[in-house]
């Protein structure tokens, strides 16, 4: 599985090593609940908004709904990239990653707990270098728990809808060689990727993975569901940390794991 010379990875990573985290809660005031996430060169602003009514498909159900919104910045990567908006209509890689990360936070929520309301969450990439989609589930998950918190803190909940926290995070194989936390370099050279969502409790909500070159042993797949894993666990660290600063407050000591 590995070779003698394993790639060199930036900022002097070990293969098991995340990229430096930051979550800075309270990072848009107008929202229910929002953080400004940061893993390595990644940065996503996640923003929770609480509406008092559901799709209309959900009406009359007495349950919530929980869905979010993915949007990439222009200057986000080396070269420009154009708004969606300009050309009229969503890609398919945004549609695809704001329905992943909707199921991810619906996976943790009890939505008969929200009665009918229905909580957004906007997932904006402000800059990216690899693991956008992961990056906005992790930092998501913290701005609906602080949402959630507002609402009980309101008295609008009867109890907490949140079942468990939910987080997610990359794993590779990058020259033979099984990687934690990808950035844009590593995953564009990869001959297997895999995304990895998981809950707390040590549950998977959704993998994806792919084999760009060369299809992958399940040995490889359980290796590298054993290095996420790992992974996660630190990323649980930081979002509990996160959410122990006041809500709608920027942490002066942001959050690092």
């Amino acid at each position: 599985m590995s070779t003698p010379l394993a790639p060199r990875r930036a900022e002097g990573r070990s293969l098991d090593d995340l990229r430096p985290v930051e979550i800075v809660v309270g990072a848009v005031p107008n929202a229910e609940g929002s953080a400004l996430i940061k893993v390595g060169n990644t940065h996503v602003l996640c923003a929770a908004t609480v509406e008092d009514r559901v799709p209309r498909w959900m009406q009359g159900k007495a349950r919530g709904w929980v869905t979010a919104e993915y949007a990439m910045l222009p200057r986000a990567t080396r070269e420009r990239t154009l708004r969606e908006a300009t050309q009229g209509k969503q890609g398919g890689r945004t549609v695809e990653i704001q329905r992943l990360i909707g199921r991810a936070l619906r996976a943790v929520v009890d939505l008969g707990a929200l009665g009918e309301r229905q909580i957004i969450l906007d997932c904006d990439v402000l800059q990216a270098d690899g693991g956008t989609r992961c990056a906005s589930i992790t930092g998501a998950y913290v701005a609906l728990a602080l949402a959630c918190r507002r609402l009980r803190a309101e008295k609008k909940l009867k109890r907490d809808p949140l079942l468990a926290a939910v987080a997610a995070v990359s794993v590779g194989v990058v020259r033979g060689t099984a990687l934690l936390d990808l950035d844009y370099a590593e995953d564009s050279a990869a001959d297997v990727d895999c995304n990895v969502v998981m809950t707390d409790a040590n549950a998977f909500v959704e993998i994806q993975g792919t084999a760009e070159r060369d299809p992958f042993s399940p040995a490889t797949l359980e290796l590298l569901l054993t290095l996420a894993s790992t992974g996660l666990d630190r990323l649980f660290d930081a979002q509990r940390a996160a959410l122990m600063s006041p809500t709608g407050e920027t942490r002066q000591n942001p959050t690092r794991a």
